[in-house]
């Protein structure tokens, strides 16, 4: 179990400087690393024009312009290749719409299936493409690692523009990149761009933004309004808070503005989506973006074909989109079942073991694509890292790893003897690995021992909560408060809240099929106040049983539902404390 730990009171300095805020929002600004009032306002008051930096700061950006442009006045044929998750379909979408709108023609859209091809990109797509007349591929979020594709493609006389957000290859410390025409990644270590950690759309919308600069200065694009991009950012907004991104510096406005035009979108497939979701489009929330709507969009690789829902976000048809809609529903529901299925078996399993500090599970029958499902569930149940393996279509042991807020999962592999696992990648809370057959046997042993390793020079993990409140504190007023720091994610996390020595009225679960828990209390006006836990509970906290009558220590954040049009004032449960 984590220690929980009450922040530090703000200096009296610093409630000088922030003497017009209410209490509650100068310990939340500080607590986020605000200590003066012009970067407060900043922060709390998101500037388009102020918050987005040159795109041509970003390395490379003016040579990739210049041969897209180039590309654009000979005609030539484009392909965009874009990753199948949901960076990589929001990417893809965003540069489908630009070409769309300066009405150019010879260009298509390519994303691998990921059963049938897997990540990355392939010398097999690029030989059609050859073959297909291409001169020129746009890679969206994917790229940046393949060193012989690229290769491959420019001997076979196909330029290649690399946008990539991930970590380029290294040797012996040294940085290794492909030999594309140009590469825009802001990871590259000579690039000096002010925000390093742009989502993949990101670093797409950048390239936008340049080239309609570019293209309005050489009079190509005249006719496109000063502005119109910012019609993108719904897609910008999407790719930036699904993919976990730090929510800081231009990835904050982003987020934000990416909101705001999500609320006010015209695609219609969205639209229709948002409505089979019962999401109210007016009122969407970054809790929407990342809970209902980016899991349907990564449900299509993860069944079927991402192709699907970058058909959804296209698509100007009415029709089209209602069975597009329908369509990753379906298989939504599809992966729901073939995750909780492989979760329950995997849970049987665990139980006739001894627990150690990591889990190692898995089985050759488990699809890759959705081993950092069932990994999730299982950090997330047992409070520890999970590595969950399965095999692909050439009986590849692939493997995912989520860390259930514990230590960084991209230090526990770097921990390991070289030999153990083939190749890795990731960062603190998710990552993935490739292993040999012999190995598997033993990662969990090194692995545990890694982790051994590392909790001896970190010590205990601390999560810090905010601000001590009562149930009178649940309310409207504290909630307009919170939500002036949002949209909240990686690096701007919601503020928890420690409730101490409160009586449960009532417990029950909630749900199709009754796996979230629900806990009512009372204030003492006598107002009921509602907490609850997705795919949690009575018996899901350690030494507590939870039961009408009982007092408790409850961590949660405060957030704004809206059901059948009312909004309520809740509380998420983030654990339950002994007393």
């Amino acid at each position: 179990m984590p220690n929980y730990k009450t922040r530090e009171n703000v200096s009296e300095d610093i409630q000088k400087e922030m003497a017009e805020y209410p209490p509650l929002l100068q310990k939340l600004l500080f607590y986020r690393g605000i200590k003066t009032k012009a970067v407060a306002e900043q922060f709390l008051n998101p500037d388009w024009d102020r918050d987005h930096y040159d795109p041509f700061l970003i390395l490379n950006m003016k040579k990739a312009v210049s041969r897209i442009l180039e590309a654009i006045k000979q005609n030539e044929k484009i392909v965009i290749y874009g990753d199948f998750d949901c960076d990589g379909v929001p990417g893809s979408v965003l540069l489908h719409d630009f070409f769309k709108k300066i009405n150019y023609k010879n260009f298509s859209n390519y994303i691998p299936h990921r059963h049938n091809e897997g990540y990355g990109f392939h010398i097999l797509a690029i030989e059609q493409f050859v073959q297909d007349g291409v001169n020129l591929i746009i890679t969206v979020d994917v790229g940046i690692t393949d060193i012989e594709a690229v290769e491959v493609a420019q001997k076979k006389g196909i330029d290649v523009i690399i946008t990539d957000h991930h970590l380029p290859n290294e040797e012996k410390g040294k940085e290794v990149l492909p030999r594309a025409y140009a590469i825009l990644n802001s990871k590259q270590q000579k690039d000096t761009y002010p925000d390093d950690m742009l989502s993949g759309t990101g670093v797409v919308f950048k390239l936008v933004q340049a080239l309609l600069c570019e293209g309005r200065k050489q009079k190509i694009f005249k006719e496109i309004s000063i502005g119109w991009e910012k019609w993108l950012l719904d897609m910008a907004g999407l790719a930036t808070l699904a993919d976990m991104v730090p929510l800081q510096k231009e990835n904050r406005a982003l987020a934000y503005f990416g909101l705001k035009v999500l609320q006010k979108s015209r695609r219609k497939g969205l639209r229709v989506l948002l409505k089979k979701m019962k999401i109210d489009q007016k009122t969407l929330s970054e809790d929407d973006v990342t809970f209902m709507i980016a899991p349907r969009v990564n449900a299509a690789s993860r069944i079927d074909h991402s192709i699907k829902a970058f058909e959804l976000l296209t698509t100007d048809d009415d029709a089209e989109a209602e069975t597009l809609a329908d369509h990753l529903e379906n298989i939504n529901q599809k992966r729901k079942g073939y995750v909780a299925a492989m979760v329950k078996d995997a849970k049987q399993r665990l139980k006739k073991r001894d627990l150690r500090e990591v889990i190692v599970i898995g089985s050759p029958d488990w699809k890759p694509s959705l081993l950092g499902l069932i990994a999730s569930s299982l950090a997330e149940e047992y409070s520890c890292p999970a590595f969950v393996w399965g095999c692909d279509i050439d009986q590849n042991i692939k493997g995912s790893c989520r860390s259930g807020n514990s230590v960084s999962v991209l230090e526990l592999m770097k921990g390991l003897p070289k030999e153990n696992l083939s190749q890795f990648g990731g960062h603190q809370k998710a990552g993935g690995f490739s292993i040999m057959r012999d190995n598997i046997h033993t990662l969990e042993e090194a692995l545990s021992k890694a982790y051994k390793k590392i909790k001896e020079t970190s010590g205990e993990q601390i999560i810090f909560i905010d601000h001590e409140f009562s149930l009178d504190d649940v309310s409207r007023q504290t909630n307009q408060i919170i939500e002036q720091l949002a949209p909240f994610g990686v690096g701007n996390e919601k503020p928890k809240f420690l409730f101490n020595n409160i009586e449960v009225n009532t417990v029950s679960q909630f749900g199709k099929q009754k796996n979230h828990l629900r806990l009512d209390f009372f204030n003492s006006a006598g107002k009921k106040i509602s907490a609850i836990g997705f795919f949690i509970n009575e018996s899901s906290f350690e030494g507590i049983a939870l039961e009408a009558g009982q007092k408790i220590n409850l961590v949660a954040t405060i957030e704004k539902a809206f059901f059948r049009g009312f909004a309520e004032i809740r509380l998420r449960i983030v654990d339950i404390l002994p007393m």
